[in-house]
């Protein structure tokens, strides 16, 4: 992938496609190509092969989802498995008909089976059942998986699938009914604070282990598998290795914010997995690992949320 290739993000506006632009940007490539769903709607086949055949970029990084929290995912099961289905098939089957034979597909950790031994290898796929809540979008991520394995069995392409651990940092949602757990504890926090409040609820029991990777972070390892010509196909988890407590969580989360009041947990809303944490050896014997701690990340990532709305730390 030299600095003159020409590079479609799919997604740029998202936190992890704007993320890649970021990085790509410093690392020197200047021919980045994006689109705002305004000037192509992802859902659209007909309107993408037709930019892929103007366009013809060299190299693709699929980021392009429709994505969301536990709530979300459970109430919108329709949504996440049509959209997502539509935007990968389009997009990848778009670029194999104009020629693109380097193309970097993002999907999740939660296709892998629910009660999975842990740490999670790649090849767990496919050994079990699903978590409940989040099947639809974990369904239609292990499709976008199977239709690149498809394509590079059948026409040779070198297309290659990264399932990120739990991502957070800039330009993260922070709506409440829809958002992930640690941008969602993080404006929870914020707000309890601000209104002087002493208690902050968290869903579930907080015993459940999460691993928590942040989306620059995320965006070096996309670009660094796409810039060995080694490469050439498979799955990788990317992620940090290292997995806490919701309730640790929760604390840190607190400490970042200043939020000195105590923790309630609802037990009426649902855990989730129970546990989620990556094999990442696959991507380290490769020479890559993840550099931002947690506390670092979350501090930088209320900065970016404190910006977002208008705010500085007090």
């Amino acid at each position: 992938m030299d600095a003159n290739a020409k590079i479609y993000v799919a997604g740029h506006r998202g936190m992890v496609g704007s993320a890649i632009v970021r990085n790509l940007q410093a690392k020197g490539y200047g021919s980045i190509l994006t689109r705002t769903h305004e000037e192509l709607d992802l859902l659209d086949q007909a309107a993408v092969n037709a930019f892929m055949q103007t366009e013809r970029p060299d190299f693709i990084f699929l980021a392009a989802a429709k994505v969301g929290g536990i709530q979300a995912n459970n109430i919108y099961r329709a949504d996440f498995i049509y959209q997502n289905l539509m935007i990968e098939a389009n997009i990848i089957d778009a670029a194999h008909n104009a020629g693109v034979n380097r193309l970097l597909f993002l999907g999740s950790s939660c296709i892998y089976p629910r009660d999975c031994a842990q740490p999670i290898k790649e090849e767990y796929l496919l050994t079990g059942p699903l978590e409940p809540t989040n099947e639809p979008y974990a369904i239609a991520k292990i499709a976008g998986i199977k239709l690149c394995e498809s394509y590079n069995r059948q026409y040779g392409r070198q297309y290659v699938s990264v399932m990120p651990t739990n991502l957070y940092g800039p330009n993260d949602n922070y709506d409440l009914a829809n958002s992930h757990v640690l941008p969602a504890l993080l404006r929870k926090a914020h707000e309890a604070k601000q209104r002087g409040e002493n208690c902050l609820e968290v869903w579930g029991s907080g015993e459940p282990r999460r691993e928590f990777l942040h989306v620059d972070d995320m965006a070096d390892a996309c670009v660094f598998l796409m810039q060995h010509e080694e490469i050439r196909s498979g799955l990788f988890n990317v992620g940090t290795g290292k997995d806490v407590t919701i309730r640790e969580l929760a604390e840190t989360i607190m400490g970042v914010v200043g939020f000195s009041g105590q923790l309630m947990f609802d037990t009426t809303k649902p855990d989730g997995t129970p546990r989620k944490l990556l094999d990442v050896s696959s991507l380290k014997a490769l020479g890559w690992q993840a550099g931002i701690e947690l506390r670092q990340g979350v501090e930088s990532t209320y900065r970016s949320m404190l910006a977002h709305c208008g705010e500085t730390k007090p």
